[in-house]
């Protein structure tokens, strides 16, 4: 797990991941990094962190109402940043609807899911999950805003 304390180093971590993303082979389906974490943890902060990492120029706000964003990638192996929220979803299935096989099935689609584990079930079979969680009460109390975010790659 890293520890991070700002969002410059929130955004360092983001970029480690986009480098690690933009050195895989190219593979049979999108890149699909789940993001789980209780609210204010930190999810939409490392969203737009991830992608600036991409060179993306607009500013990421997270889909809450409207479910997901498609955003154009340029100057990577990369087409589209997809943006889910899966916060207001009590299935699964709700966003199969949304043409999730589809978008999942293009490894020229990254996709973020904020509240990863509203729609994991139907997640593809390799994946990154990013647990971001706060750190101690006491060190938040001390002026420190820590955030914990661990990185993994599920098969």
């Amino acid at each position: 797990m890293k520890v991070s304390s700002s969002k410059k180093e929130t955004a360092k971590i983001a970029k480690e991941l986009v480098e690690k993303i933009l050195r895989l082979r190219s593979e049979q389906q999108a890149v699909v990094v789940g993001l789980s974490g209780e609210l204010g943890s930190g999810k939409t902060a490392f969203c737009q962190s991830f992608a600036k990492a991409l060179g993306m120029k607009e500013k990421v706000h997270s889909p809450t109402f409207i479910i997901f964003r498609k955003h154009e990638i340029r100057n990577t192996k990369f087409e589209n940043l997809y943006h889910f929220d899966a916060y207001r979803l009590k299935n699964p299935r709700e966003i199969i609807t949304l043409g999730w096989g589809k978008i999942i099935s293009d490894p020229k689609n990254i996709i973020l899911v904020e509240w990863a584990e509203n729609v994991k079930k139907i997640f593809p079979k390799n994946y990154f999950w990013a647990k971001l969680s706060h750190l101690a009460a006491k060190k938040r109390a001390k002026g420190k805003n820590k955030r914990g975010i661990d990185i993994k790659f599920i098969k």
